[in-house]
């Protein structure tokens, strides 16, 4: 008689409502008029503010340019006194909605052969509310489908084959997308005037008033294709495992990348001397920069909205796993991984040719058969292929003492990434002569304006963005070794060692750059670009020491302690990754502010990039973690559960998970532009030996520890020199099944994410030029409790 087909289905319906308090700094009522006698510098100093038509300290009020009254009346004013470092706070409401579905169905057929398979879909719908009010809708829809057939041959090899499809259409909808032409109304000029991209421009500030912005508009749909081949048997004490997985990535892009532009003032052109004067920070504001309309530097990039790229990945993989003897078992094999570079389906992908030191440069397109500059042929991906994907893969367990429960573990292999390309395609398909985009800052040649500020300058580069050709895929290789042995009392106690070594990493530099106050060492160099090798390299050790307790009597428990350290000059490694024009991107597409600007992923001296290498973002020195679980009824407490109270309280499970950890490195920031680019947070201060910690006036990190750089030098300050604040996170967790009239079974979930509502700082605001250097810049999110119902028959 055929057994039927097994299946399953879940509907998950999630409506769920966040509210939190935002806090800032924004213009008061005298600023707004041009009254800047009140304003004072990081260190608490007043500051002079100079008239950059003459030469002179204003006498009385800052004019106030017509551009900057306009994106004015988009702040709020102050609605908290008594600090001059925050005096605005609003309260956020987002609401988040979620419809999910998923399905399986499994089928045998015959005695060899079984297929099964799965569908599921994901809808979000939701609205993101910032400082300003503004309210960005976006709604995602998530596909999920795989079908897979398997079948056993005779002299026990069974075959696998795998299609696996998914889908993920993504659609923002910012505050003024078809409401209100912002820019045009204000009279600044040069950015897109698309109705999808209508808006303000991005505004970034050094002192610590809180970035203008919002998201971009965007229509994405990425299509995943998978198939995959796997064979498996044995022969003796042998396992063999080998196969192939092929992938074709569509990603369909329907979005600009800057479309209304951005502006950063850091008080340069009201210092004394101008902008040429250097890094004074008692002379010259960026409110009054703002209010004469004098930004410092000038970015966007828009054009080539729809854009279509195309991956293929493959990957070939065997594997032995060796019953050497009893006691010994070793599973070795080899894997090779390629990621072809992508292609843009019409060829609309522009890079930047470059000679030996960048002297020259020029762009090339995806139909160029030959560089203009260096003479080498490009392939349509602008970036050749890396097939070198080897990694060897070899792990060991050996029992030494037949006898004893001591087991000794080890292991190798190299693994490699095959999803570099993607930024760096993403970049080069919004350059010229496909796109607009420039990156530029404000001088006697290249004079900047809130109503004019999107102008190409002759000394800047036309694209913003170049790659090696020759860009190499990153790699790591892990090794690791650990020791097992049971302990008395249900305990079982490791020891582990695990190291790892990344090459080929990705770095990003600003060619033909010198610092502030130097001189410009090539007058016929074009700047205002980014580039982006593989000449990264990072390091990680990590020790761990764990004792866990079997489940018995209902109760298990594990206890992690692990100390690590991580360095890289890898502009990736848990960073980021391509950062453009003034100020680090937020999930949202606006610009941060300058009090969330994390650190910079391109290195401040381009000709000395080993000078990058310092803590990795993400080297937590300690971390500990407790896992706690019961099941209640069993062992622990079982004379409380008869009557009407067992029948109640037996058979929960209950879960705790609790975490503690030192802070994540930081990288102080001296907010200024990069003499003749855009870019402006790449600089790093000097640091002064003053100890970094232990501010005054609720700040924790002390101004006095770092000052701007000399004139003529880049900043001493290390990257990655700040420990941001400890970390921690307490989870907990209750579950039951309920067994209902056969075959309905009810399960019954509860689950809270920081069950204490502790607030605990995330980070800080590491911008050593803003009045709130040292305060806190986030926090994490407040308690939240979900119940889950299932019903299964």
């Amino acid at each position: 008689m055929p057994i039927g087909p097994n299946f399953f289905v879940q509907y998950q319906w999630t409506r769920s409502t966040d509210a939190a308090n935002q806090t800032g700094l924004v213009p008061d009522a005298a600023e707004r008029s041009g009254n800047l006698s009140g304003l004072c510098n990081a260190q608490g100093q007043p500051i002079t503010i100079y008239n950059p038509a003459t030469g002179l300290p204003f006498a009385g009020n800052v004019p106030v340019n017509a551009q900057a009254a306009a994106l004015l009346n988009l702040y709020p004013l102050p609605n908290l006194a008594g600090d001059t470092r925050y005096n605005y706070q609003a309260t956020v409401l987002n609401n988040t909605h979620i419809d999910a579905l998923q399905s399986r169905v499994m089928k045998n057929i015959g005695r060899r052969d079984q297929l099964y398979g799965g569908f599921g879909f994901k809808s979000t719908r939701e609205d993101d509310k910032n400082l300003f009010g503004f309210v960005d809708d976006t709604s995602s829809l998530g596909i999920d489908a795989n079908m897979n057939w398997s079948h056993r041959y005779r002299h026990q090899i069974f075959v696998l084959m795998t299609y696996h499809l998914t889908r993920l259409r993504t659609s923002i909808e910012p505050e003024f997308e078809g409401r209100q032409n912002v820019s045009g109304l204000a009279g600044i000029g040069g950015n897109n005037q698309d109705p999808r991209n209508w808006g303000p421009p991005n505004l970034t500030f050094s002192s610590g008033i809180s970035g203008l912005g919002d998201a971009n508009s965007a229509f994405n749909r990425n299509r995943t294709d998978a198939m995959n081949v796997n064979v498996s048997t044995s022969y003796r004490r042998h396992n063999f495992i080998f196969g192939g997985d092929f992938r074709r990535q569509e990603y369909n892009v329907f979005a600009q990348e800057n479309p209304r532009g951005r502006f950063t003032f850091t008080g340069a052109a009201t210092q004394q001397g101008g902008s040429a004067a250097g890094t004074s920070t008692t002379t010259g504001s960026d409110v009054a920069d703002f209010l004469l309309g004098i930004p410092d530097t000038s970015a966007i990039s828009f054009g080539n909205p729809d854009k279509y790229f195309r991956q293929s990945v493959y990957d070939l993989y065997f594997t032995d796993d060796w019953r050497l003897l009893p006691q010994l078992s070793i599973n070795a094999g080899v894997r090779w991984d390629y990621g072809a570079p992508l292609t843009e389906l019409f060829g609309r992908l522009a890079n930047i040719d470059v000679s030996q030191g960048f002297a020259n440069i020029a762009p090339v397109v995806a139909t160029s058969p030959k560089g203009p500059v260096s003479g080498a042929a490009y392939p349509t991906s602008l970036v050749r292929p890396d097939k070198k994907g080897i990694g060897p893969r070899i792990g060991i367990s050996w029992r030494p003492i037949p006898a004893s429960t001591l087991v000794v573990r080890a292991g190798y292999g190299i693994y490699y990434d095959t999803s570099v390309y993607l930024a760096a395609t993403e970049a080069m398909a919004t350059q010229a002569p496909f796109a607009t985009s420039l990156s530029q800052a404000n001088s006697s040649a290249c004079p900047l304006t809130l109503a004019n500020g999107f102008t190409q300058c002759t000394s800047a580069a036309t694209d913003t963005f170049g790659v090696d050709p020759n860009l190499r895929v990153g790699n790591a290789q892990i090794w690791q070794v650990s020791v097992q042995r049971d302990l008395p009392w249900a305990l079982v106690g490791s020891v582990a060692y695990n190291g790892t070594k990344g090459t080929h990493g990705m770095q990003e530099f600003l060619p033909n750059t010198y610092p502030i106050g130097g001189v410009n060492p090539c007058l016929t160099c074009q700047v205002g670009f980014v580039y982006r090798s593989s000449g990264g390299n990072s390091t990680r050790n990590a020790g761990q020491v764990q004792l866990r307790r079997r489940l018995r009597s209902g109760l298990t428990a594990t206890l992690d302690y692990t100390w690590a350290k991580a360095m890289d000059d890898d502009s990736q490694v848990g960073a980021a990754g391509h950062q453009t024009a003034t100020s680090a991107a937020t999930p949202g597409g606006a610009s941060a502010t300058s009090a969330s600007i994390s650190g910079p992923t391109i290195a401040q001296n381009w000709r000395d990039l080993l000078a990058e290498r310092s803590l990795s973002n993400f080297d937590q020195r300690h971390v500990v973690s407790a896992t706690i679980q019961y099941t209640t009824g069993m062992g622990l407490g079982r004379e409380l559960m008869s009557g009407w109270r067992g029948r109640l309280l037996k058979e929960w499970t209950v879960g705790n998970q609790l975490t503690f950890g030192t802070g994540l490195p930081e990288t102080p920031i001296y907010l200024a532009a990069v003499p003749g680019t855009g870019f402006s947070n790449t600089i790093r201060p000097n640091a002064t030996g003053v100890p970094v910690y232990g501010g005054t006036a609720g700040q924790y990190l002390n101004p006095g520890a770092f000052t701007g750089p000399s004139s003529g030098a880049w900043g001493t300050a290390r990257r990655n020199s700040i420990t941001g604040p400890d970390t921690f996170s307490m989870n907990s967790s209750m579950s039951r099944t309920i067994r209902l009239m056969n075959p309905f079974n009810l399960d019954v979930r509860v689950d809270a994410t920081n069950v204490l509502n502790r607030g605990v700082f995330t980070g800080w605001n590491s911008v050593v030029n803003s009045t709130t250097f040292g305060l806190p810049a986030q926090a994490n999110a407040m308690r939240s409790l979900q119940v889950t119902a299932r019903l299964r028959f």
